[in-house]
């Protein structure tokens, strides 16, 4: 399983040779100005809530890649209105398996609106159990308590991919509280840096991290992260 990295809350999952991509934000992304949309593979595209730095290209990417759009009932609902063909609706706590493996519709605290203003649904997060892992990828939340939870139920999370960048979403300090909840000790920084409200000391960020015996992954737009059921990682940090 790699991951690729396109900037804020913006990922990739190859898992076996499919291509998951999650809350595709580049058009207006002051950091991915270098990438071409139109090279982004998606045979999936997963969409935890409806705000517009986490839905900003997924019509577009759908539309030309002929992905499936996997979202809340509401987000689907808007896609569809707008010309995008394959959805699949959840809503929390919904599970459904494609070939790849599992995935898991989870809670986020977090609120959820669309573009245009209207009602976006609940905010979600998702975990991925798939052969070569299981990964967590939170959305924008807060730190809440049933994280814990998730952590026995998907133990062992090879992964969790949880924003830190604060003021919007978790900081730094919740998110090293999440990590211990989760029972995870590889951790992938997202929502950070993008605007003004969210940027953060990576450095400092990175010695919290190890200071509670974390592994904190801060990732270059483009970068890449190998990731194995072991739990082992390559990459840049």
């Amino acid at each position: 399983m790699e991951l690729t990295y396109y900037g804020h809350s913006c990922f990739a999952l190859d898992v076996g040779g499919t291509s998951l991509l999650f809350d595709p934000f580049l058009t207006g992304n002051p950091l991915t100005v270098d990438l071409r949309i139109e090279e982004i593979p998606a045979d999936y595209l997963l969409l935890s809530h409806g705000h517009a730095d986490h839905i900003g290209d997924a019509p577009e990417i759908a539309e030309r890649t002929g992905a499936l759009v996997v979202s809340s009932f509401e987000v689907a609902e808007w896609l569809l209105k707008r010309g995008v063909e394959r959805v699949y609706a959840m809503n929390l706590g919904g599970k459904k398996e494609w070939p790849f493996g599992v995935v898991h519709y989870v809670a986020a605290f977090h609120s959820s609106s669309l573009p245009d203003g209207s009602y976006g649904g609940p905010a979600g997060g998702f975990v991925i159990r798939a052969p070569e892992g299981t990964v967590y990828y939170a959305g924008d939340t807060a730190l809440f308590g049933d994280m814990k939870l998730l952590g026995e139920i998907y133990h062992p999370i090879t992964l969790a991919i949880l924003p830190i960048g604060d003021t919007f979403t978790m900081g730094v300090e919740d998110a090293i509280r999440a990590a211990e909840f989760l029972g995870c000790r590889n951790v992938m920084g997202v929502h950070y840096d993008t605007f003004q409200g969210i940027r953060i000391d990576k450095d400092a960020a990175r010695e919290a991290f190890a200071a509670a015996e974390l592994d904190l992954h801060l990732l270059p737009v483009g970068g890449k992260l190998t990731v194995s059921e072991a739990g082992r990682f390559s990459g840049a940090k």
